[in-house]
């Protein structure tokens, strides 16, 4: 590896190891292919050296917006420096300015004609919001999926709308989008709202009023715990404003339809109504580090490998989280395979298409660095980005798995393209030979991980993705996340097999065939 001066922010940390240098084979060996030669550049020393650092005390548990944070982004800037790799943006900033607000709890209420709601009693909502309404236009369900529209020969622009959970079904008991007896991602309880306001910003609504009764105390816990914690919700300061959300309790939403339950034709409702709610919100500042490594024959086409840099930064009692596996592994993997295909790229024997080096901010705070590159901001086209590699958190044993220590969990990577998924067994097969265990993948996993981390931000935009996981362990966000619990062993070999996946994805002659729709 190239001597490396790891300055952080405020720090004098150095590496000190020496330049790496990839010896050519005797012309009596065996060729070696070229992937295994500079997969080998990847090494437990180096990684456990760069983590070390990365997960340090000095660091302050890297939280977003904070001190640590601003050293880590630092860290890592230095670091593609040394290595020779440019920064992805046009001005040489490795900094993507990523502009967040932490919006505190609002006050105050609703009126509906000369009928008064209150927050916390009648209803829910995150943010504040202030304008007058004539009339309200119910959609139903809301959604939009192949040729079924709840939106079907409606204007909502600038409009408020209502709509409630759940979606249309057939008369026989199946679900009218499946066709069967399995709900769809629209009744899923992480994405329904979600989803839903997508789509209403999309047709140009201004509000949206959000009806449901299986999930109301789910939504009245997260509140009251953050009224009791005085706590805000970060997200991304609404350069494009998003529609406002107002969870509904059943009184308020059956006082505005009162057949809401059983309707689903739209209709106007023509009750004014008034927002008042406001609330004193605080302006963070972040940024994610991208680097860009061109290629050689596709330049214009992209893989982006990709990692969180924040993580959850000091308890109320000093202590702080590290965060060494989550994220720290999967940061310093990414450096190690920036510098194996930037030394195979100084050899002549570069990809073919450009490796993005993605590190987001914000995702402990909901996804929302890679929120803000994927819908806000591209540097590249998200057209030309062929994949995204996710790796969140490779450096640990789940401690609930049962069977070899080498393996590691994919999620996601037959979601959206087959060839993707064949082309990942194929290479595990050729170079690396771990155990894939796909658990997580299964769309009926409660834990719901491939919604969870920075790759669904891609998928959600019809890009093929694989998410490299080693699941949870009993230091999962919490201070005993350390460098020194790390498995450097099977941190070498997944990041290995991540630069082959990476290898194949970015050097093949056509790009990775999306044959499945987003979900």
């Amino acid at each position: 590896m190239k001597k490396l001066i790891l300055l952080a922010l405020g720090l004098a940390t150095a590496c000190n190891s020496s330049q790496k240098t990839v010896a050519e084979p005797a012309a009596t060996e065996p060729a070696v292919p070229m992937a295994v030669t500079y997969a080998g550049t990847i090494t437990e020393s180096e990684l456990k050296e760069h983590l070390y650092t990365y997960a340090s005390d000095e660091f302050e548990g890297r939280e977003t917006g904070k001190e640590g944070q601003k050293k880590a982004v630092e860290y890592l800037k230095k670091a593609y420096e040394a290595l020779g790799i440019p920064a992805a943006q046009k001005d040489g900033n490795y900094f993507q300015n990523v502009p967040l607000e932490m919006a505190k709890l609002p006050s105050g209420s609703i009126l509906v004609g000369d009928k008064t709601f209150v927050i916390g009693e009648d209803f829910l909502t995150f943010s504040k919001s202030e304008g007058t309404y004539d009339e309200i236009q119910y959609v139903g369900y809301g959604i939009e999926d192949g040729s079924y529209s709840d939106y079907k020969d409606l204007d909502v622009s600038g409009k408020l709308v209502l709509m409630k959970f759940g979606e249309p079904m057939n008369e026989d008991g199946t679900y009218l989008l499946s066709g069967t007896e399995e709900k769809s991602v629209w009744s899923n309880v992480s994405e329904s709202i979600g989803k839903r306001s997508r789509l209403a910003k999309e047709k140009g609504a201004k509000g949206i009023l959000y009806y449901d009764t299986a999930n109301y105390k789910r939504f009245k816990g997260y509140y009251d715990y953050m009224k009791q914690n005085k706590k805000g919700s970060m997200g991304l300061k609404n350069n494009k404003k998003n529609p406002a959300v107002v969870v509904l309790g059943e009184g308020m939403a059956k006082a505005l339809l009162p057949g809401i339950d059983e309707q689903q034709a739209a209709s106007s409702i023509g009750s004014k109504i008034t927002f008042e709610l406001s609330s004193d919100n605080e302006e963070i500042k972040s940024e994610n580090v991208v680097a860009v490594l061109k290629g050689s024959e596709k330049p214009d086409e992209y893989v982006i490998i990709s990692s969180h840099l924040d993580h959850i930064g000091v308890n109320a009692n000093g202590d702080i989280n590290n965060g060494a596996d989550d994220d720290g592994s999967g940061t310093v993997a990414m450096l190690e395979i920036a510098e194996a295909f930037k030394q195979a790229a100084d050899a002549g024997q570069g990809p073919k298409r450009s490796i993005v080096f993605l590190h987001v901010t914000g995702e402990e705070k909901g996804l929302l660095g890679s929120q803000y590159y994927a819908d806000e901001d591209p540097i590249f086209p998200l057209e030309q980005t062929v994949a995204n590699l996710n790796i969140d958190m490779i450096g640990r044993i789940d401690p609930k798995r049962e069977g070899e220590r080498n393996y590691i969990y994919l999620i996601g990577s037959d979601k959206l393209s087959t060839d993707l998924h064949e082309l990942s067994e194929e290479v595990n097969k050729k170079y690396s030979n771990l155990e894939l265990d796909y658990t997580y993948n299964d769309e009926n996993d409660p834990n719901r991980f491939y919604y969870r981390s920075d790759h669904y931000n891609f998928a959600k935009n019809n890009i093929p993705i694989i998410f490299y996981f080693n699941g949870t362990h009993d230091d999962y966000h919490r201070p005993g996340d350390t460098p020194d619990k790390i498995n450097y062993d099977l941190l070498q070999n997944r990041s290995r097999l991540i630069f082959h996946t990476a290898w194949e994805v970015a050097n093949r002659d056509q790009r990775v065939v999306v044959d499945k729709a987003a979900k």
